[in-house]
């Protein structure tokens, strides 16, 4: 079985990694860019590069239901498809505000009507979340109406709102589904694994482009779509707690937002280095100002080890 999941994650890697770089400049052509803002010269860069994510992982899931529908993969095809679903109609709303500036309001709202295919399948599923060292807690009807669409909704906002930096997401999310797809692989959860590994190729392909200094940003259809994939997995494989470990950075950096009302976090470069322009306003400011300044591929690498750091918690509390 293991070569069938090898195969998701090796056409999901292929695929982004060609389009990815057939889009650099076709999205520049278009105009479709932004200014990599923590650079002295603030270059322009192409953004919107998420769509090759989302063609790598669609072709990862795709092949799979191949060796479903041909060969001997068995796996719970309605699950995989009613999250295929969700993502994709997040990676709709991504591209809609990557192009249109939706209202913050607007875009933190979209999400809890892509969790609808989810709510339908898991209607009739468990309705279960296991907790570590509590065990199975059953939270019957509001998990279906309440916990799926906020679970959807808040875990792609928090995805994007955590980006801004050469491969931050992107690095952060591949720790994510390289730990996810160990423990899909682990628990016999075929469905995450699946969707897991075949994100995990996606965003390593994209990493080489993504990395500092970047050629290509994912924009919101990238960011919004990591958050997304992974409540969509956790749902799936009944591991909901385990997303809630992985994303512990992530809402922190919330909290330390939400405490400034939500302010655009901005820094300044003095000696080559990344420093808060004014008050600390995010996660990223505290870890600036604890090394007294930090460049920026510093404090990716910084943020993609404390991502393992949570992994490895999860590791050892589900293989």
């Amino acid at each position: 079985m293991i070569e069938y999941y090898i195969g998701s994650g090796i056409i999901a890697l292929l695929v982004t990694l060609i389009l990815t770089k057939a889009l650099i400049p076709r999205l520049k052509q278009a105009g479709i860019t932004g200014k990599d803002e923590n650079k002295e010269n603030a270059p322009v860069i192409p953004e919107m590069g998420g769509i090759a994510i989302i063609a790598g992982i669609s072709a990862g899931v795709l092949l799979a239901i191949f060796f479903n529908s041909f060969l001997d993969f068995d796996f719970n095809l309605i699950f995989v498809l009613a999250a295929l679903i969700t993502i994709l109609m997040i990676a709709i709303i991504g591209i809609s505000d990557d192009l249109l500036d939706l209202p913050q309001w607007l875009k933190a709202t979209l999400p809890l009507f892509a969790a609808i295919p989810l709510v339908a399948v898991k209607a009739a599923g468990s309705t279960m979340i296991t907790i570590p060292f509590f065990g199975p807690i059953d939270f019957g009807i509001i998990y279906i109406v309440a916990l799926i669409p906020l679970g959807i909704a808040i875990t792609s906002n928090l995805s994007n709102m955590f980006a801004g930096f050469n491969g931050m997401e992107v690095g952060m999310g591949s720790v994510i589904f390289g730990a996810m797809a160990l423990v899909a692989i682990a628990n016999g959860s075929v469905e995450m694994g699946i969707i897991a590994i075949s994100m995990l190729g996606a965003l390593l392909a994209f990493f080489v482009f993504n990395f500092y200094p970047a050629k290509i940003f994912p924009g919101d259809v990238g960011n919004l779509t990591i958050g997304a994939s992974l409540a969509s997995i956790v749902i799936i494989g009944n591991l909901e707690s385990a997303g809630a470990i992985l994303v512990i950075p992530y809402v922190i950096d919330f909290f330390v937002k939400a405490i400034n009302k939500f302010p655009h976090t901005r820094q300044k470069i003095v000696g080559g280095k990344l420093v808060p322009d004014g008050k600390v306003k995010g996660l990223v400011h505290i870890v600036m100002k604890a090394f007294g300044g930090i460049s920026e591929k510093n404090l990716v690498i910084f943020f993609i080890a404390v991502e393992m750091v949570f992994a490895a918690v999860v590791l050892l509390l589900y293989l």
